[in-house]
């Protein structure tokens, strides 16, 4: 079998400049990457590299053709155990740009089954998980109207980016808009193990279901010390990147989130959410600024997981990709009328 790969970046501007504790984005650099088979069946897979984690768009485009000749060099696309082994030999690193290829392999072989991902791997779909919609760091009125605007669109779960010196007036500003939601905070590394514990003291007293990244990943010690005596329970992302890191997380928080541009592909996403449970912990997929061309595989892992936060999409001024159906934010697998992961290119009207 002859597999004809290409790769495009695209730039896709965000509704609402997006601003956390240590960056701001009003535009997401993401890249396509297209696996075609004899057939004329097409796997689409998209990259979302963050330069927090030492990718950007042009690392991505860099690797892609070393990449890319891993696969088709192979008579068998579905033998993706082995192609996403050789691409970890080829390319250690640049973890965006191999999951754009895994998410497209995924799609295609899927599509060669004639079945949605999710039914290759043997999931239950019915049960819809409600992926949580970010509110980024702004004034307390632009968050507020963030807010309202989100409940408009009858997003049940928000995600607040903190990080800031007014954290808890943002937090009661979300809950008087917002006062019926599941609300998620996120630091991202901004707080200082004990301005972490006494902000999560107050953060309870508003219905906060959990915090996220609350300080510095590089800082073991202070994870474990606000998660031996926070209120509420505690979610590790810069923490855990790899599968390496969740024996080293267990006993510093109660959620994992993972995320597949920073694990490098589907196959070892599904190795880190077996891991965590092994390991006692709850699991969440969070996801970059994202484009469905990546999104929609990540929904196919929700029935796996405790949490979703794949709103990468949903941030998007426009997609240029369909995906998974996610009414008010909620995973609708059943939904997907055709095979693969559902990621496909707008009609053109």
């Amino acid at each position: 079998m002859t597999l004809e790969t290409s790769f495009e970046r695209v730039d896709l501007p965000l509704e609402f400049p997006f601003r956390i504790a240590r960056s701001t984005t009003a535009v997401a650099a993401n890249v396509i990457v297209r696996i075609e088979d004899d057939d004329g069946r097409v796997g689409i897979g998209g990259a979302a590299p963050s330069a927090h984690f030492g990718e950007t768009a042009a690392t991505v485009e860099a690797v892609l053709p070393d990449l890319l000749t891993v696969v088709e060099d192979v008579d068998d696309p579905h033998q993706l155990e082995r192609i996403e082994g050789r691409m970890r030999e080829t390319v250690g690193r640049n973890p965006a740009a191999r999951c754009a290829v895994s998410i497209a392999l995924h799609d295609l072989v899927a599509k060669r089954l004639e079945v949605p991902l999710y039914r290759y791997w043997g999931l239950d779909p019915a049960e819809r998980l409600e992926s949580s919609y970010t509110i980024g760091i702004d004034d307390p009125e632009t968050m507020r109207e963030k807010a309202e605007t989100a409940v408009e669109r009858d997003y049940g779960t928000l995600k607040v980016k903190l990080g800031t010196d007014r954290d808890l007036e943002i937090v009661e500003t979300i809950r008087d808009v917002a006062p019926g939601v599941r609300l998620f905070v996120d630091a991202n590394e901004a707080w200082s193990p004990r301005e972490a514990v006494r902000k999560i003291e107050r953060l309870e007293r508003h219905g906060v279901t959990f915090v996220e990244q609350p300080v510095p990943a590089a800082d073991r010690e202070g994870l474990q010390f606000v998660y031996e005596r926070s209120s509420l329970p505690i979610a590790a992302d810069e923490s855990c990147v790899t599968l390496e890191d969740i024996p080293d997380i267990s006993d510093r928080c109660d959620i994992a989130n993972l995320k597949l541009m920073k694990c490098g592909g589907l196959r070892e996403a599904k190795r880190m959410i077996h891991a965590a449970r092994a390991h006692g912990l709850e699991v969440m997929c969070g996801c970059m600024t994202e484009s469905n061309a990546s999104i929609a595989a990540a929904c196919h892992l929700s029935p796996l997981l405790d949490y979703v936060d794949l709103d990468g999409s949903l941030l998007l001024a426009d997609d240029p990709f369909e995906g998974v159906p996610m009414p008010g934010g909620r995973v609708d697998l059943e939904g997907i009328e055709r095979p693969g992961t559902g990621a496909e290119p707008v009609p053109e009207e």
